[in-house]
C-alpha cells in the first residue's frame, strides 16, 4: 500500500495552467526528489499537497484514505487543518518565529494542537533537536544561528508533528555550499530512519545519491520519472537529457 497517491492534479492561476495532470505514488520510507527548471510547477505541487493551494482537478490519498477530491464537497477549515497534518513542510526561507528560541519554535505547534502533555512535548522536541545536531543551541534565537542551523531548526519543527510525509521546498537554495552540506547531511540521516520524504531540489548529485525515485518536471507536467539511474544517469526524454 502506498503512503501517498497523487492522481491527475491540475492547478491554474487565472488563465495560467501551472500543473497539468500530475500522477505519482510514494511508498513508506521512500525519498522522492523532484527536479526541473524554475517555473515548472515543483513548488506549486508541494503547496497543493500541503493544502496551501487548492487544485481544480485531481485526488490525493494518504495511507489509502482519500484526503482530497476536487470533485467532492468543499472542505471545511477544520478538515483542511487535519489533512495538512499528514505533511510536514520545510520552506526555502526557514520562516522561524524570531521571538522564540529553538526549543520554543519546535514545541509551539504540538503545544497548540495539544499533542501531549507539556513534559511529553518538550521531551520529544529535545530528542528531535538533538537528532539534527542542535542540542547546544537549544536556547538560542534565530538571529543567533547560521542559515544552516536555522534550516535544521525548521526541519526539527516539521518533524515535531510526526507527519506521514516530510516535504522540502529547495531547502538549500538560500545557503552557501558549506551550510548546504549541513542540511543535506540531516536529510541523509532521516533517510536512514526510513522517513518518507519529498525533496524539491536543484542539487542533482544529492538527488542521485539519496532519492529512491526522481521526477523531472517541465511546463507543469512530469516529463520523466523513475529511479535516479533512469532519470539522471540514463534519461530517455530529450528535455531531461
Amino acid at each position: 500500500m502506498s503512503v501517498l497517491e497523487v492522481n491527475n492534479i491540475y492547478k491554474s492561476f487565472g488563465k495560467t495552467e501551472v500543473l497539468k495532470g500530475i500522477d505519482f505514488s510514494l511508498e513508506q520510507g521512500e525519498v522522492l526528489a523532484i527536479i526541473g527548471s524554475s517555473g515548472s510547477g515543483k513548488t506549486t505541487l508541494l503547496r497543493c499537497l500541503n493544502f496551501l493551494e487548492t487544485p481544480q482537478k485531481g485526488t490525493i490519498k494518504v495511507n489509502d484514505n482519500l484526503i482530497f477530491d476536487a470533485e467532492g464537497p468543499k472542505y471545511s477549515d477544520d478538515e483542511i487543518r487535519l489533512n495538512r497534518l499528514h505533511f510536514g513542510l520545510v520552506f526555502q526561507q526557514f520562516n522561524l518565529f524570531p521571538q522564540y528560541d529553538v526549543l520554543q519554535n519546535v514545541t509551539l505547534a504540538p503545544t497548540l494542537l495539544k499533542k501531549g502533555t507539556e513534559e511529553e512535548i518538550e521531551t520529544s522536541a529535545r530528542a528531535i533537536i538533538e537528532s539534527v545536531g542542535l542540542s547546544d543551541r537549544i536556547t538560542h534565537y534565530p538571529c543567533e544561528l547560521s542559515g544552516g542551523q536555522q534550516q535544521r531548526v525548521a526541519i526539527a519543527r516539521a518533524l515535531a508533528l510526526h507527519p506521514d510525509i516530510l516535504c522540502f521546498d529547495e531547502p538549500t537554495s538560500a545557503l552557501d555550499p558549506e551550510l548546504t552540506g549541513e542540511v543535506l547531511k540531516v536529510i541523509k540521516e532521516l533517510k536512514t530512519k526510513k522517513t518518507t520524504m519529498i525533496v524539491v531540489t536543484h542539487e542533482i548529485e544529492f538527488a542521485k545519491e539519496v532519492a529512491d525515485k526522481v521526477i523531472f518536471m517541465a511546463d507543469g507536467v512530469i516529463v520523466e520519472q523513475g529511479t535516479p539511474e533512469d532519470v539522471i544517469v540514463n534519461p530517455k526524454n530529450e528535455r531531461t537529457q
